[in-house]
């Protein structure tokens, strides 16, 4: 049996067993809380000693023994002596040892706060801190992907839709593709920051357990110290504050998606490391070998990143589970949160700075790529867009250049420009002249050896047009945008 007094105890007739103190604590986790909890309870003694409901030399007493108490756990972590199971979580230990050690002005501490608004308080501004902390991770995983784009900006590769071939790209470009992408992750974590988006929670302090205080506290002194929209603090509403877990759920969400582009890149990767393949290559440190087969150069890591993005699926899953069923008001099952977002957050983390070292490690490997390069008809559509510039509308053109991979893949021939402009020509004037029969006239059209610089990998690439192409002027112009963005 435990001989700390819990803070409800004068109502409960029995000592809280030992099972059930060990299964109801959570301070082994939400300790890494503490910053947050102390911050909000400095801000919340600020407060009350402004309104009058503290004097000030017990305010000061109390920030005083708080900021003792997070410059020991700054240097204990876990193993800090105060963190007792008894007192079940980060909230009562902090306040606990406040009270050992200050005495009477920590018992007044808790003045017009629950726990309830005090942890829902805690991991709004714990999402916001590690929001931004992840924001700057993904930003240098970003950074590796564009210092892998402009070392790689004259390599060519074939992109795929389908898996199979499809337009030539420099490798540049697809690295690009991945900036983008984890692009969109930062705006989904901006958006968990008070002070930058909507998405953020609404700040809990002072709600209550439910219905709020009769004291007269000023809620929007501590919004506005952390950076939450004061204006919000007259239409929110203390039932509803103390039950939400939006942001939670929101921040594990974001997680997710990053969790799902990583491991979308990693399978891009695992199959460019193939012997098959041979498009890239990463630094032997971030590979393993096989204990029984000498020979193998194994992307483990890259696969350990595409495995754990279900791990990071299954804590969305988990956290969206425990609140379905919830009736509104604080309900004792919002306490595993915390376990959730922790584990979501601490998953991603790793992932992308591993991912980052692998990215800075990487190069795409020319000799490898470019045999093979002109494989697959990769020009074909560049040759119906040439098409095009001599006045032939692009659905003809589009079957004018199928019957000519037609004929050069029965031919024996693997490339568009082993066609002589006989061949080419003949093919317009057979699909022209079909058109005339059906009553669409067009005067005739022939090409003449310009045609061949709209074939073969890499001229094909030189001569994309369109804003956010994968190669040419576009490409150069994504590149340098990017590198502004992020400082680089």
């Amino acid at each position: 049996m435990s001989s700390e007094p819990k803070s409800w105890q004068a109502r409960i007739s029995e000592a809280t067993d030992a099972i059930a103190q060990e299964f109801v604590e959570s301070v082994s986790y939400d300790w890494r809380l503490y910053k947050h909890d102390i911050a909000g309870s400095i801000a919340h003694a600020t407060m009350l000693a402004k309104v009058g409901l503290i004097a000030d030399s017990d305010r000061d007493a109390i920030v005083n023994g708080l900021r003792e108490i997070e410059k020991e756990i700054d240097e204990s972590g876990p193993e800090w002596p105060g963190f007792k199971k008894e007192l079940e979580d980060i909230h009562m230990c902090v306040e606990a040892e406040l009270i050992r050690r200050i005495g009477e002005p920590g018992r007044r501490l808790h003045t017009g706060r629950s726990r309830n608004d005090q942890v829902a308080f805690d991991l709004a501004i714990w999402i916001a801190f590690y929001s931004r902390r992840l924001d700057r991770t993904v930003a240098d995983l970003q950074r590796a992907f564009i210092a892998l784009a402009e070392r790689s900006g004259e390599i060519v590769i074939p992109s795929f839709t389908h898996l199979q071939r499809a337009q030539p790209i420099v490798a540049g470009a697809e690295a690009l593709a991945w900036v983008s992408m984890l692009f969109r992750d930062q705006n989904r974590l901006l958006r968990l920051s008070p002070e930058f988006g909507e998405g953020a929670e609404d700040c809990p302090l002072g709600a209550g357990a439910i219905a709020g205080t009769s004291l007269p506290i000023d809620r929007s002194i501590v919004a506005e110290e952390f950076g939450f929209h004061d204006d919000k603090i007259t239409r929110n509403n203390s039932i509803e504050l103390t039950a939400s877990r939006d942001a939670a759920c929101d921040f594990v969400y974001a997680c997710a998606m990053i969790a799902q582009h990583l491991s979308r890149w990693a399978e891009q990767w695992i199959i460019y490391m193939s012997t098959e393949f041979g498009f890239i290559r990463i630094a032997d440190r971030y590979t393993t070998s096989s204990s029984m087969m000498p020979q193998k150069r194994n992307p483990d890591m890259l696969e350990l990143i595409r495995g754990r993005c279900g791990n990071v699926y299954g804590d969305l899953f988990a956290l969206m589970t425990i609140l379905k069923g919830l009736p509104i008001g604080y309900n004792r099952d919002l306490q595993e949160d915390k376990r959730i977002v922790f584990r979501a957050y601490d998953t991603v983390s790793q992932c992308l700075t591993m991912a980052a070292a692998i990215v800075n490690s990487a190069e795409f490997d020319r000799d490898r790529i470019e045999p093979t390069l002109d494989r697959g008809f990769l020009d074909a559509t560049s040759l119906a867009e040439y098409l095009v510039t001599k006045g032939i509308p692009f659905r003809t053109a589009h079957h004018i250049v199928g019957t000519l991979v037609a004929r050069c893949e029965k031919t024996s021939r693997y490339k568009l420009s082993q066609l002589s402009l006989d061949e080419i020509n003949n093919a317009i004037a057979d699909s022209t002249a079909s058109q005339s029969a059906i009553g669409n006239r067009q005067s005739a059209i022939t090409v003449d050896d310009d045609v061949y610089t709209a074939l073969g990998a890499h001229n094909v690439v030189k001569r994309y047009q369109s804003a956010g192409a994968a190669g040419g002027k576009p490409f150069e112009e994504q590149l340098k945008a990017w590198k502004a963005r992020l400082g680089l």
